[in-house]
C-alpha cells in the first residue's frame, strides 16, 4: 500500500507495517448522521485510490441503540463479513472481547489524540478502537430572534423555558404559526439517555449510575428537573418531540421552526450550508445549568471511533484503513466538510478549520463541561 498524499508522509512508515501484498475487499459499518456517510465515502475513495483496496459501506440506522443491537448480533455470531465497525464512545467496555487490540499498531500515533478520548477506548490496557471525531452537544439558538425581542442567551433551564415561551408566543402572534420554543431528542433511545444525563447532572441530581455502580437517580433534584422537562412537551416543545432523534430535531430547527435546539456539532455546518433558511442567523452556547446549589452546565461526552472485528479475514488491511480514516489529514477533511470535532489536538489550532468553522476552536469551552455516560460502571449491562 503506497500513499501519494504529501500530508500523510509522516505516517507512511507506520501505515506500511503489515500491508497486504494483494488488494483486498473490506466492509465497514456506519450509521452516521447528516452528511456523514457521504463524507465517509469521499474519504474511502481516497483510501481506495492510494491502496488499491476496495471498501464497502454497510449503512445502518442513525439510532445508536439500533446500531449497538445489530453489532452485538453480528459479533456474537462471529460474522466475518464486517471488518470495521464505527462505534460510539460508550461501547468499548461492552464489545472489547470481540475487537482487535490496536495498541501495537497505533503506538506511534495515539499521542496525537486527546488522552482522555484514547483512555475511553482502552479496556484492560488494550486499545480496542481508534477515535475519528469527538462530540459534545451545545445549545443552538436563533440569535436573530433573541436580538429581535431583547432576550439573552439562557444560562439555566428555567431561563430557556421562559425565553422560549416569550419568543414563540410573540412570533406566533406575528403570524409565524409553525414555530416552537425548543427541540431536543425525546425518543426512547441512546440519545434520550444523553439528554436526560445532562438535565439530571446539571441540576446536581447525580450521574444516574455512579462510577462505583450505585444507582443515584432516585433523589429530589433529579425528580424536579425531570418534572420540568415533562412540562415542556406540548408547551414550548412540539408533542412530536417524544419521537425525535437528532435528525428530526434538526429538521424542525433548520427549517426555521425552533428558537432553541439541543444537538451535536454536525448540525452547525448543515445549518450554515447553502440554501439553509437559518444560515447566519444562529449561534451556539453551552447547555444551560439547573437551579440551586451544585447546579452547573453539563454536556454528555460523545464521539465515534473505528474498531476492527477479531473475526475479520483481513485484519492487517482493516487496521490500516482505520489508521487512514483517523489520520490528521482525514480528520481535518471531515472537520471542514461536516464540522465534526477532531480528536487530534493540533487541529484545534489549524488555520483552515478556524477560518471555515470558527466554532470548532470555540467548542473546546463546551468540552470543559463534558461528562461520560455511566457505561464504564455498568459495562455489558449498560444497554440492557
Amino acid at each position: 500500500m503506497k500513499f501519494s498524499h504529501a500530508f500523510l508522509a509522516l505516517g507512511v512508515a507506520a501505515m506500511l507495517v503489515g500491508t497486504p501484498a494483494r488488494a483486498v475487499e473490506l466492509s465497514m459499518v456506519s450509521g452516521d448522521t447528516g452528511d456523514g456517510i457521504k463524507v465517509l465515502r469521499e474519504i474511502l475513495d481516497r483510501y481506495e485510490k492510494d491502496s488499491g483496496n476496495k471498501v464497502n459501506i454497510v449503512v445502518m440506522p442513525t439510532s445508536g441503540t439500533d446500531q449497538f443491537g445489530q453489532y452485538r448480533l453480528w459479533l456474537a455470531a462471529g460474522n466475518s463479513d464486517i471488518d470495521v465497525y464505527q462505534t460510539d464512545v460508550i461501547w468499548a467496555p461492552q464489545l472489547a472481547s470481540q475487537l482487535v487490540d490496536l495498541t501495537a499498531a497505533t503506538r506511534d500515533i495515539v499521542a496525537e489524540h486527546f488522552p482522555s478520548i484514547i483512555q475511553s477506548q482502552t479496556v484492560n490496557g488494550k486499545l480496542v478502537a481508534l477515535p475519528i471525531f469527538t462530540d459534545a452537544p451545545a445549545l443552538y439558538y436563533r440569535k436573530d430572534l433573541l436580538d429581535k425581542y431583547g432576550a439573552k442567551v439562557p444560562a439555566t433551564w428555567k431561563e430557556l423555558a421562559d425565553t422560549a415561551r416569550l419568543v414563540m408566543d410573540k412570533e406566533r402572534a406575528a403570524g409565524n404559526r409553525d414555530i416552537w420554543g425548543f427541540v431536543f431528542q425525546g425518543n426512547a433511545y441512546e440519545g434520550l439517555t444523553c439528554d436526560a444525563l445532562e438535565w439530571v447532572m446539571s441540576n446536581d441530581g447525580g450521574q444516574i449510575i455512579e462510577p462505583d455502580g450505585s444507582i443515584s437517580i432516585s433523589n429530589p433534584k433529579a425528580a424536579a428537573v425531570l418534572d420540568m422537562v415533562k412540562g415542556w412537551v406540548g408547551t414550548i416543545a412540539p408533542p412530536g418531540v417524544l419521537a425525535y432523534q437528532e435528525e428530526e430535531s434538526r429538521g424542525v430547527w433548520q427549517t426555521g421552526n425552533a428558537v432553541f435546539m439541543r444537538n451535536w456539532p454536525y448540525a452547525y455546518a448543515l445549518g450554515n450550508g447553502e440554501g439553509s433558511p437559518i444560515k447566519g442567523k444562529f449561534d451556539v452556547a453551552p447547555l444551560p445549568a439547573g437551579t440551586g446549589e451544585g447546579a452547573r452546565p453539563v454536556a454528555t461526552l460523545g464521539g465515534w471511533n473505528l474498531a476492527v472485528s477479531k473475526y475479520s479475514k483481513h485484519p492487517d488491511a482493516a487496521i490500516e484503513l482505520v489508521k487512514f480514516i483517523a489520520s490528521p489529514a482525514m480528520q481535518k477533511y471531515r472537520a471542514l466538510k461536516t464540522s465534526n470535532l477532531p480528536t487530534i489536538q493540533a487541529l484545534y489550532d489549524d488555520a483552515d478549520i478556524a477560518r471555515q468553522h470558527p466554532i470548532i476552536p470555540r467548542w473546546k469551552q463546551i468540552f470543559l463541561n463534558a461528562v461520560p455516560r455511566p457505561s464504564a460502571a455498568t459495562r455489558i449491562k449498560y444497554n440492557e
